[in-house]
């Protein structure tokens, strides 16, 4: 009883110091009252930036931005690329909230955008990303573009250096010296490609960010995804729509190391890929798909066996002829032996080429990516079947293992 009544004596002393006490009460530090998201502000502030887009202002871009210096620089630049990438379709709608404000303002809300190269892309690209906002000020500006768990789109995230041609639009964030370097590629590759495809009217986009990470950030990949890839030709929207704008993407990190041969050959290989519309095609085997775009890219080239076709003889000799053609297993980006896959590859592409002509090749990869069945289309077109066909290659990597140099 002695013990609860002192209790009780300390509680009233207490509230009647907080009541009676002249003080103003300070809430804990965890107790601050967040600023809310301001949507109706920033949907204000996307259609300015819209506009401003649209009329190439960059002055009224960076209004939007406040007193976010990043942000300024980064409107900034997304207007002198919307200039130099002729954009078009550009438009920006709020869809929610993804975060909460923080005790500074900020938040972070997905946008629908959609947005078109003209003279390049047929159909706008239409994607959601993420985008920073404050609302400490008055109103909301805008602090960042991308991130997140969304693809992030080049033009959208860095000053660019882009080089335009009559049928290549190059986009690199890097020195003028690299853009020149990528461009040539690209104008390059185009003549290789219509050597075997006639019919491709062109228009190839490649888009080259700062490095392998940013890659993965473009693309939504997890990290490290592309660690181990050169180049790759995807839509730009993730998505297996015939009409979605297809790119290649350029992971620098690994291309510079190539040389000027091999950069050619994987820019002449990815601008097949997009030639023959295969970032949305689905069921081609792989060592077709992959295996005629080499065909393609090498097929110009002077280059000897024991180059490019080196990883794979050194397989065969370390571990054998492969029981079959390479599939996704051999193609998957961690694969150790991704090399050898893509040379395994090309070499069964060569091969029906010797046996059914140039035409022949190029006849059964039509014949198949329109949905026909590999084996039916091998025997019509070539005269035998997959496995005698596998059985043709696994002898040619065996000649080539027991006959060909390569250097160590």
């Amino acid at each position: 009883m002695v013990v609860a009544s002192v209790l009780l004596l300390l509680v009233v002393a207490a509230v009647t110091y907080l009541v009676s006490r002249d003080e103003d009460y300070l809430a804990s530090p965890d107790a601050v009252t967040r600023p809310d998201p301001e949507p109706a502000e920033a949907v204000r502030v996307l259609r300015a930036l819209e506009d401003a887009v649209a009329a190439r202002d960059t002055e009224s871009a960076v209004a939007l931005a406040g007193d976010s210096a990043g942000g300024a620089d980064l409107l900034r630049a997304v207007v002198a690329n919307a200039e130099a990438l002729d954009v078009a379709d550009f438009t920006l709608r709020y869809v929610d909230e993804t975060s909460s404000t923080s005790a500074d303002g900020a938040w972070t809300a997905a946008v629908d955008m959609t947005w078109r190269f003209s003279g390049f892309d047929r159909e706008p690209v239409r994607e959601e990303v993420l985008v920073g906002f404050d609302a400490t000020g008055p109103g909301a500006s805008v602090t960042g573009i991308g991130g997140g768990d969304r693809r992030t789109p080049l033009w959208l995230a860095a000053p660019l250096e882009v080089r335009r041609g009559a049928e290549t639009l190059v986009l690199v964030d890097g020195s003028a010296a690299d853009a020149d370097r990528y461009a040539e590629r690209a104008v390059a590759a185009v003549p290789a490609v219509r050597a075997v495809l006639p019919d491709w009217p062109g228009g190839l986009v490649v888009e080259v960010p700062d490095s392998a990470q940013t890659l993965d950030a473009m693309l939504a990949a997890d990290p490290g995804t592309y660690t181990d890839i050169a180049a790759v030709s995807a839509t730009v929207d993730g998505t297996l729509t015939p009409t979605s704008p297809a790119h290649v993407f350029v992971n620098p990190d690994l291309y510079r190391d190539l040389g000027p041969a091999g950069e050619q050959v994987v820019m002449t290989h990815e601008a097949t890929h997009i030639a023959t519309d295969a970032p949305v095609t689905s069921g081609m085997p792989l060592w077709l798909l992959e295996g005629f775009a080499d065909y393609v890219a090498l097929r110009g080239t002077d280059l000897p066996i024991s180059k490019t076709a080196g990883q794979v003889i050194a397989q065969v000799r370390a571990e054998g002829v492969p029981e079959a053609l390479p599939g996704p297993a051999e193609f998957d980006a961690t694969a150790g032996h991704l090399g050898a896959a893509y040379e395994a590859a090309w070499l069964a592409c060569q091969l029906v080429a010797d046996l059914a002509g140039e035409e022949g090749l190029v006849r059964l990869y039509d014949e198949v990516s329109g949905g026909a069945d590999i084996g039916a289309a091998l025997r019509s077109g070539v005269g035998l079947d997959e496995s005698e066909l596998t059985r043709r290659w696994q002898d040619r990597l065996q000649s080539l293992a027991a006959t060909t140099a390569v250097a160590g």
